[in-house]
């Protein structure tokens, strides 16, 4: 026995010499080692964004002499000071030190025993608007999908007016003609950085997987759209967000927010932007109005219109696995109408197919109008937009929408199947979110993750022991529904969908 349990201890000191320290572009990295995953934090994959580095596309790293110690996460994209609010408890909120203008780093989480083994990656982009966020966010932890056999990544990128301002001065620096999706452009030196790299880690180059949800969601279908995001991923999981869901803004547009942020300081000169602190700048941009920081159509990023991309089939056609959560329709709903402000509001928009709409979506009472709002708010942010989107596809798509409703918080208002509530239950991090969970959270939790594990291996969540999910088609239109059980959708919001194609071709 004695004989045995050496041979077990020399079998495992080996594996650990392995990952001991790892070689990248940048020089060799070290890490720390938990429970058979080894977790590499802060692992810079861009020069610091800073200086004259501020507003311009991601440099290579500095290459270092001695080994870096990734054991920690790197500093968070500056934003403003993060803190729970309504449902959204610390496990979702960024760290609260350190935050920096200096952010661009990763983590990689793999329990691959050597780097030949070329297991499927997961990368995974962090919504909160464009505003805030970061891959170090407590439910995004990688530790049980990477003993699932996932090399798994999360990536931080810059946010708000150090991520997305647009400016002529800074448009006419550009070789490309072009400013205002850093952010964007982080993402792609993030996903060359994993091409390049991944395969140090025992992760396959050939096959990685671009997942966020809310404004990840949408940066991952920016990427989708994007030319220069071509080869860099061989499937997208998109979660509550689309780009094709709102027009999306010109360069000439977004410039004049620049224009305007300069005139706040009495400037002309982008140079005067340059020279304020990352503090400073951060509360000259608070403002302005929300919103005024988005991916826009820049003509290199994003050459045209996200919606005119995926119709004409001009984006990057990989499988997809495309979906919403029906608390969404609270994130962008606004006033409740009456019954009869609601019916008015049909007829004036509707004109003579207002009896047609107001059909499917009817308001007889309170309580009815108010489903019918929700129901229309939440087809308009990502039902309609995903449905497009697997319409256009060649690969197949598979739509869901998340229903379930977490097991209450004691002392905590119930906001059911909110916003961002099925990420932990899809990275299987239910553990790392301080609630009571019972039985049924835990077997949402395990099919669910098991549909996105099975996509990121093979480009189709189906696997054994699982209720199957039918692709989405013109013919069936199969929203599978992720709620106490995984229950199949056919002709799911159909209707409604037909409907809301006829008056937004």
């Amino acid at each position: 026995m004695a004989v045995l349990c050496a041979a077990c201890s020399t079998k495992e000191q080996a594996r650990q010499d392995v990952w001991s320290v790892v070689k990248t572009e940048g020089g060799l990295i070290s890490g720390t080692l938990k429970d058979s995953v080894h977790i590499f934090r802060g692992i810079p994959f861009a020069a610091p964004p800073v200086d004259e580095l501020r507003w311009r596309e991601p440099q290579p790293v500095k290459p270092w002499a001695d080994t870096l110690a990734c054991v920690a996460f790197g500093a968070s994209p500056i934003q403003n000071d993060p803190k729970p609010f309504m449902m959204w408890s610390e496990e979702f909120i960024t760290p609260a030190k350190p935050l920096s203008e200096d952010c661009l780093f990763l983590n990689v989480w793999t329990a691959a025993k050597s780097p030949e083994e070329k297991r499927p990656v997961l990368v995974w982009i962090h919504g909160g608007a464009f505003l805030s966020g970061s891959g170090a966010c407590p439910v995004y932890d990688g530790e049980a999908l990477a003993k699932a056999g996932v090399v798994y990544v999360t990536i931080n990128y810059r946010l708000g007016v150090f991520g997305f301002m647009a400016h002529p001065e800074l448009t006419a620096e550009s070789e490309h003609e072009s400013s205002g999706n850093y952010g964007l452009l982080d993402q792609v030196a993030a996903l060359q950085w994993i091409k390049n790299n991944i395969a140090a880690f025992g992760g396959d180059p050939s096959r990685v997987t671009i997942a966020g949800q809310s404004a990840g969601s949408m940066a991952v279908q920016s990427l989708v759209a994007s030319p220069l995001a071509k080869g860099l991923f061989h499937g997208a999981i998109a979660e509550s967000g689309a780009m094709t869901g709102r027009p999306s803004m010109p360069l000439n547009e977004a410039e004049k927010t620049g224009v305007a942020l300069l005139k706040k300081i009495n400037s002309e000169s982008i140079d005067a932007l340059r020279s304020l602190s990352a503090d400073s700048l951060l509360a000259l941009a608070n403002t302005l109005p929300f919103g005024s920081f988005f991916p826009i159509v820049d003509g290199y990023v994003l050459p045209a219109d996200v919606k005119s991309i995926f119709q004409n089939k001009q984006h990057n056609d990989v499988p997809v696995v495309a979906g919403w959560v029906t608390g969404d329709a609270d994130l962008v709903l606004g006033n409740i109408q009456s019954p009869t402000q609601f019916k008015a509001s049909a007829q004036t928009r509707y004109g003579n197919r207002s009896a047609e709409f107001l059909k499917l979506f009817p308001a007889e009472d309170e309580a009815g109008a108010k489903v019918s709002q929700r129901k229309l708010a939440l087809l308009q942010f990502a039902g309609y937009p995903d449905r497009a989107w697997a319409l256009s596809n060649q690969h197949n798509t598979y739509v869901y929408e998340f229903t379930y409703v977490p097991t209450d918080k004691p002392g905590f208002p119930n906001y059911g199947a909110f916003h961002t509530s099925e990420v932990p239950f899809a990275l299987h991090t239910l553990k790392l979110w301080d609630r009571p969970w019972v039985e049924a959270d835990l077997q949402v939790e395990a099919y669910m993750s098991s549909y996105w594990i099975n996509f990121v291996k093979t480009g189709d969540p189906n696997g054994k022991g699982l209720p199957e999910w039918k692709k989405y088609e013109a013919t069936t239109g199969n929203v599978q529904e992720l709620g106490a059980v995984s229950v199949a959708g056919p002709g799911k919001y159909a209707a409604e969908f037909e409907f809301i194609k006829s008056i937004n071709p």
